[in-house]
């Protein structure tokens, strides 16, 4: 089994080495950038690299960079791949106790080779891999110090070290509170300043930018509305929540997803099963930190992984399924379905759900007594029928303009493309017909191309009731009707409209399947 990881790492390793230069590893030439800046005397955070992407870790984080920097990019590319994989493999070790706690003794170094093999096949994994991610790192410091690896004497140390790299693990902080664990909080803060007070020693002007304002500044790091984005936050954004209403929004339910599973984290620990409780808070930095990319997302792999591994055969199914979502893009696989109002944003969050989820349910502990302690039968039914409402919701029930992230409206600069723009220019318009246009269905999303009369001054998209229209470009690309083309996730709900130049509406199209 340990020869199949093996084999896993290194055709995962040769797909990222097949990738284009410019595509491969593109964080970590982040990084390397970044450190051979700082090293040539240059402001860390003025530092850009070729594909626009900046450095956004606090100052101590490029310190140990700076060593990285002195080896060439391609040997530190492979040296990167292969702690990568190590990584994964001792992240599970690590969580090999509990996983095999039922298991003889025996046959616990298959099982622990397996869940190794299933960490890596997950893509969170594969995007640490893909991207040259620091993100697995930082999962295995805070594990070991939350299992209780380490040596009593450090224990909290290596929470303080990554949440200086990331401030995420800060909540582990937090944990050690609430779960009494008082000695660990105080090494891990005193860890954490020790490490921001030497990033300041060695690089005081890039650390005084940093703590005081390029930290907050989020969009720094990309989209956060992206499907990339598997968080509350950017769950939110995606469903079109008002920018003034959003904030507070945000903070009361990342306020009670953390209460939830801080709360159960401290009654775990209690038990002695810290393996959980770990996860579980790991589970919470994903869900409620404003930027949850997929490569932060290995917690809730391994939280997939215990639940499988506990008693109930309900918790067993809920943790292979959602195993199935850190493993596969659901949006792609039931792509015919996704295409309909609500299920795609479904799909598409199912990992954002599946994280709180288990923030909330406590690796499946907590919500699943409370539903069969009282009455086994109507508890259960109750549950089930108020699970089918919520599921029936999604799937009928239009969202707003804001939840459809896939929506793009194509401009000059994608006219070479023939997938945007194949609708043919010279097709004649209808006498009195404003609009012609053509649609192209794909897996999870609708093109919809066409042309318009001189009469159309201007073309918007509605992809649901509610939430701001989107304005159409529309382009002179060659002599005659004017083109148009955008993408959307779905068009049973879309309405497109066509106006003239003093704003009165030309015509209406509802039916644009």
């Amino acid at each position: 089994m340990w020869g199949l990881f093996g084999a896993i790492a290194t055709g995962s390793a040769l797909l990222v080495m097949r990738r284009p230069p410019e595509q491969r590893l593109s964080d970590l030439h982040i990084y390397y950038g970044a450190a051979r800046t700082v090293a040539d005397g240059q402001p860390l955070y003025g530092y850009v690299a070729e594909n626009g992407g900046p450095f956004t870790y606090p100052p101590f984080a490029v310190l140990p960079l700076r060593l990285l920097a002195a080896v060439p990019e391609g040997a530190l590319q492979v040296l990167w791949m292969v702690l990568t994989c190590a990584a994964v493999a001792a992240i599970a070790v690590t969580v090999g106790a509990t996983v095999t706690g039922g298991v003889a003794d025996r046959r616990r170094p298959l099982v622990v080779a397996a869940v190794a093999c299933a960490v890596l096949l997950s893509a969170p994994a594969q995007s640490n891999l893909r991207f040259g991610q620091v993100s697995v790192f930082i999962v295995l410091l805070a594990l070991l110090d939350g299992v209780g690896v380490t040596p009593a004497r450090w224990r909290g140390v290596l929470v303080g070290v990554a949440a200086a790299v990331k401030l995420t693990p800060l909540l582990f902080v937090v944990y050690f509170v609430v779960a009494g664990r008082w000695r660990d909080a105080a090494r891990a803060v005193a860890a954490f300043v020790a490490c921001a007070a030497v990033g300041a020693l060695v690089l005081p002007a890039d650390s005084w930018q940093y703590w005081s304002g390029t930290m907050l500044r989020t969009s720094r790091i990309g989209d956060l509305a992206s499907l990339g984005n598997q968080s509350v936050h950017g769950a939110l954004m995606r469903i079109g929540v008002p920018p003034g209403a959003l904030p507070v929004l945000w903070a009361v339910l990342v306020a009670a997803i953390c209460a939830a599973a801080l709360l159960r984290a401290r009654r775990l620990d209690r038990d002695g099963e810290r393996t959980r409780a770990a996860v579980l808070v790991g589970c919470a930095t994903v869900a409620a930190s404003p930027v949850s990319w997929t490569h932060h997302q290995v917690w809730t792999v391994l939280a997939a992984m215990l639940l499988i591994a506990t008693s109930g055969a309900a918790r067993r199914v809920a943790g292979a399924l959602l195993l199935v979502a850190m493993t596969v893009s659901l949006g792609v696989v039931f792509g015919d379905v996704s295409t309909y109002p609500g299920v795609q944003f479904l799909l598409e969050n199912a990992r954002m759900f599946g994280a709180v989820a288990v923030c909330v349910a406590g690796c499946g502990g907590v919500a699943a007594a409370a539903v069969v302690a009282h009455r086994r039968g109507p508890a259960a039914l109750r549950t089930a029928t108020v699970a089918g409402a919520v599921l029936a919701c999604f799937a009928l029930l239009p969202l707003p303009a804001g939840a459809d992230p896939t929506f793009k409206a194509y401009t000059h600069a994608d006219a070479g493309n023939p997938r945007y723009f194949y609708f043919s220019p010279g097709a004649a318009l209808t006498a009195g017909a404003p609009v012609r246009f053509g649609v192209l269905r794909e897996k999870t999303k609708v093109r919809v191309n066409g042309v318009v009369s001189s009469a159309v001054a201007r073309l918007e998209y509605r992809s649901a009731p509610g939430g701001a229209p989107r304005d159409v470009p529309l382009l002179a690309l060659v002599p005659g009707p004017r083109e148009f083309s955008f993408r959307s996730a779905n068009l049973a709900a879309g309405r497109l409209v066509a106006y003239d130049a003093t704003g009165r509406v030309l015509a209406t199209y509802t039916n644009l399947s």
